[in-house]
């Protein structure tokens, strides 16, 4: 299992991810990310995405890939 973490804008896309195989490193991220959004981004509509997909052909292209 693979783990992408995303900051997705407004729109739908992707502005920034990160993938990796270990839950633990994954859900560090994930909060990070999500506090890295401000306030102005959350009412803008940002999120910060936890997810997984089961190989790295699933993974965003520009995403930073931690094996």
């Amino acid at each position: 299992m693979i783990w992408v973490n995303e900051h997705i804008d407004p729109s739908g896309i992707v502005y920034s991810a990160i993938a990796c195989c270990d839950r633990t490193a994954a859900e560090e991220c994930h909060a990070t990310f999500q506090s890295a959004l401000t306030d102005e981004q959350k009412e803008a509509g940002w999120v910060a995405q936890l997810r997984t997909v089961d190989s790295w052909e699933e993974v965003p292209v520009s995403a930073l890939k931690l094996s």
